[in-house]
């Protein structure tokens, strides 16, 4: 019997070793040092297996990350962890007008929507104690980091940079950040997706404006700010919570630490009297010296504690699916 139950052993050890080897690994941890399984983010990714049958894990240790990264639309259900957020950066310097190679051997400017750090298409992707950073400068449009697939969560993290910091593309995705801070000079918060902000810095490095969403007009919700704080360099003192790059676009201040580099009008019509018509412009129940309401103008609202009171995480963006990811 004994020997019996050793062929069959040998008969289906090698099965059994191709099965092992085809599992994949749950945890990939990248360290420039050489110290871990991959040297770069990129690299990490790619290994990946395409839409993954179990959640997968990137560790990601210390250092300045220059990688221009993408996640792909077919990688799904991938945690990034830094480090440490101050500390785990990546970082590149695209921008909009940059003279890039097309196709070979032709010129063409770099547009907005190419000039990302990080761009993540693929769905359930959680960031998480990292910086992610764009060092262009003040030369226009460039993006840090651009979001197109559903349910991404972004938490401690900072988003670092100038005009266009944070592109929330989509109008169908939905991306809730939690304990991050966003800064930035014009726009830098702009989109049409669906977009969740929980007890962020919002900080504005010069006079301008810190929203620019294109929510689409059939979604009851855009942008929510809830217990987030606005703050600004000094000097700087006058500043827009947003205005419509689109028509209908959505956007509400909940609970928020307004600073006093808040303009007392609030919001501005994108220089189109039409807008404001359509744009959807709130705010309830916050504080600071920019909060006051008494001078905002006329085509914005101040939500009745009814109509606050619709402003749920899972009304706005489903079902808890933001808790399931690390924390």
């Amino acid at each position: 019997m004994k020997i019996r139950f050793n062929l069959i052993l040998l008969f289906l050890l090698p099965f059994l070793l191709l099965s092992a080897a085809q599992k994949p690994k749950q945890l990939l941890i990248v360290a420039q040092d050489g110290t871990g399984d991959y040297t770069t983010i990129q690299e990490a990714i790619y290994a990946i297996r395409d839409y993954t049958p179990i959640p997968i894990t990137v560790s990601i240790k210390n250092g300045i990350y220059k990688e221009k990264l993408i996640i792909p639309t077919w990688k799904c259900d991938i945690t990034l962890i830094g480090e440490n957020a101050d500390s785990t950066i990546i970082t590149y310097d695209d921008y909009a007008g940059k003279e890039m190679v097309y196709f070979g051997d032709s010129i063409a400017k770099m547009g907005t929507f190419r000039t990302h750090t990080m761009l993540v298409a693929g769905h359930r992707i959680t960031l998480e104690n990292l910086t992610i950073e764009n060092t262009a400068g003040r030369v226009g449009q460039a993006v840090a980091l651009h979001t197109e697939g559903d349910q991404i969560v972004v938490r401690n993290c900072r988003l670092k940079g100038n005009q266009d910091t944070l592109f929330t593309g989509d109008e169908k995705s939905r991306v809730y950040f939690e304990d991050c801070y966003i800064d930035g000079t014009t726009d830098f918060i702009f989109g049409p997706a669906i977009c969740w902000f929980e007890n962020c810095q919002i900080h504005s490095k010069q006079n301008s404006y810190v929203t620019a969403a294109s929510t689409a007009r059939e979604n009851p919700f855009g942008y929510v700010f809830h217990n987030c704080r606005l703050t600004a360099a000094d000097g700087v003192n006058k500043v827009y919570l947003g205005r419509p790059w689109r028509a209908y676009a959505a956007v509400v201040f909940i609970d928020c630490e307004l600073g006093g580099h808040i303009r007392s009008e609030g919001w501005e019509n994108w220089r189109n009297p039409e807008n404001e018509k359509t744009a959807r412009y709130a705010e309830y129940g916050n504080h600071g010296e920019g909060a006051a309401t008494d001078k905002r103008v006329d085509w914005c609202r101040q939500l009745s504690k009814k109509e606050a009171r619709k402003y749920t995480r899972e009304n706005v963006l489903g079902n808890g699916w933001w808790e399931n990811s690390s924390k």
